[in-house]
């Protein structure tokens, strides 16, 4: 084996252990410190909790449009195999702005939403129909429908369940 190329290999190593030693000294000695939130600078930052943009206290603080639903969740109860079922989720623009609704799409093939295609103005209300087909479906279902929206968050998901009982 070549002993110049392994020289050089733990000639590297050493440099890059020894580089990383500034590190090792600054390790915290497992001692806790109190900082005084007034010591924090705020920053850009992913925090969604201290991030003015995303904190729920400012959440429509720039004129958005928002989502206001009567309920979000509607249960079928028991459905027979085959049977066609429909709900009609009525909700309020609770913005500022007019809500516009771009897509509606159900998880799978057998739930179907129909939205309004045109802008909701601020106070207005709208609704979401959704159209469940229990064709070939057995059990416990639970769908989801996700709006997509010119909202903050720009999605929202409403659910619908039932029980299908087979012949």
């Amino acid at each position: 084996m070549n002993y110049n190329f392994m020289y050089k290999v733990l000639l590297i190593s050493f440099i890059f252990l020894f580089a990383c030693n500034d590190l090792a000294k600054k390790v915290d000695d497992g001692s806790t410190k109190t900082v005084k939130s007034e010591q924090i600078k705020p920053s850009l930052s992913s925090n969604l909790v201290m991030n003015d943009k995303t904190s729920e206290s400012n959440k429509n603080k720039f004129g958005m449009p928002e989502f206001s639903f009567e309920k979000e969740l509607h249960d079928f109860g028991s459905l027979v195999d085959g049977e066609k079922v429909s709900f009609s989720f009525k909700f309020t623009n609770s913005g500022d702005a007019p809500l516009i609704i771009s897509s509606a799409k159900g998880s799978c093939g057998c739930t179907v939403p129909n939205w309004p295609k045109d802008p909701i103005a601020p106070g207005e209300a709208g609704s979401i129909d959704v159209t469940f087909n229990s064709s070939g479906r057995s059990g416990k279902q639970n769908k989801a429908i996700t709006l997509t929206a010119n909202t903050n968050p720009s999605r929202k998901v409403i659910n619908i369940t039932s029980e299908v009982i087979t012949n």
